[in-house]
C-alpha cells in the first residue's frame, strides 16, 4: 500500500500531521511519540517577540470537545529557532512552522527569519485564531485583508505557505479563492469555532477571554463541510482538520478533498491520537482493498 503524499512539491510518508498548538512543538511530546513516524510535525504558532497569551482560565472542556483561549502564547522566534528547530532537526519528518502575527509587518518579520532555514518544508499562516484580539481574527474573516497577508508574506517566504483558514466566516469557499488568487500554495482548515461557555452557579464566564476556539468531535461535521466547500472552490492543495479521532475520520476528510489531515484536539485526550490516526487509515485500505491512498482524495 502507498501511504505517502506529495503537497506543493514536499513528500510526506503519509497524510498524517497534528494541528498546529495541540502538539507544542514535537519536543513536549517526544518521549510518547515516534515523531518519525509521523507525516509532518506542524509547530505552535511563532511570533516575532514572545507573546505572553491571554488570563487564565484560559482551557475548558465541553461536550464532545474542548475550548481554548490560549492566545497564541509562544517565546519568540529566537528561542523557537535556538531550541524547537534544533531539536526539530533530529527527527525524519517533515517540519510545518506555524506563524502568527498582530500585524503584517510581524508576519514577514518571522517569514524572513526562516526563509534561510532549509530544515523547514512549509510555512503555516495562521490568520484566523478567534482568541487573538488583533491581527489574525480580521485578516481571517475579510478576503480582503487575507489577500494582503498573503500577497506580502509571498513575497518573502522561501517555503511554499499555507493559509490557515478561519470557519467564523459567511463563505469559506470565498475566502479559499481569496487566499489561492494572493499566491497561496496550499490552505489548512478550519481552525476553531469561536464558542461561550458560562458557569451558571458563580454567574461568570468559565474562560477570562469570555470567548474561546471550540475544537473536537463536536465540530467534525462543520469542517468536513468546510473542507468539501473549500476544495471545490480552488486547485490548491488543502489539509483538513476539525475533530478527527480515528483513521477513518481521516479518510472522511480525504474523500471531501484534503490531500493530508491534522490531528487537534484528540492529542490532549490520547497522546498517540496520531499513531493511531495512521494505523487507523492503514486498516481501511486494508479491509476496502485501496492500493493508494491518493486515489480517495475528492473522490465524493
Amino acid at each position: 500500500m502507498n501511504t505517502a503524499v506529495e503537497i506543493c512539491g514536499v513528500k510526506f510518508k503519509n497524510p498524517v500531521m497534528d494541528a498546529s498548538g495541540t502538539f507544542g512543538s514535537g519536543m513536549e511530546y517526544s518521549s510518547m511519540v515516534d515523531l518519525n513516524r509521523l507525516g509532518a510535525v506542524v509547530t505552535k504558532g511563532v511570533a516575532s517577540v514572545p507573546w505572553e497569551g491571554n488570563p487564565t482560565p484560559r482551557v475548558t472542556e465541553t461536550p464532545s470537545g474542548m475550548m481554548n483561549a490560549i492566545g497564541l502564547q509562544n517565546p519568540g522566534i529566537d528561542v523557537f529557532i535556538k531550541r524547537d528547530l534544533e531539536f526539530l532537526k533530529k527527527y525524519d519528518t517533515n517540519i510545518i512552522v506555524n506563524v502568527c502575527g498582530h500585524s503584517i509587518d510581524e508576519y514577514v518579520a518571522v517569514v524572513e527569519r526562516l526563509s534561510d532555514e532549509s530544515c523547514v518544508s512549509m510555512l503555516e499562516i495562521n490568520v484566523s485564531c478567534p482568541n487573538v484580539r488583533f491581527g489574525g481574527i480580521a485578516f481571517g474573516t475579510d478576503p480582503k485583508l487575507l489577500g494582503e497577508v498573503t500577497r506580502e508574506v509571498k513575497k518573502h517566504a522561501k517555503q511554499p505557505v499555507i493559509m490557515k483558514l478561519s470557519p467564523n466566516v459567511t463563505s469559506v469557499a470565498e475566502m479559499a479563492k481569496a487566499a489561492e488568487e494572493a499566491g497561496a500554495d496550499a490552505i489548512s482548515l478550519i481552525n476553531t469555532i469561536t464558542a461561550m461557555k458560562i458557569d451558571i452557579y458563580r454567574k461568570q464566564f468559565v474562560l477570562a477571554n469570555r470567548t474561546g476556539g471550540l475544537s473536537g468531535p463536536a465540530i467534525r461535521p462543520v469542517a468536513v463541510r468546510m473542507v468539501y466547500e473549500a476544495s471545490h472552490a480552488v486547485s490548491i492543495p488543502v489539509i483538513g482538520m476539525g475533530g478527527i479521532t480515528s483513521g477513518e475520520d481521516a479518510v472522511e476528510f480525504m474523500m471531501a478533498g484534503a490531500r493530508a489531515v491534522a490531528v487537534g484536539m484528540y492529542n490532549f485526550h490520547k497522546p498517540t491520537a496520531m499513531i493511531d490516526t495512521i494505523e487507523g487509515i492503514e486498516k481501511y485500505m486494508k479491509k476496502t482493498g485501496i492500493e493508494d491512498i491518493n486515489d480517495i482524495v475528492g473522490c465524493v
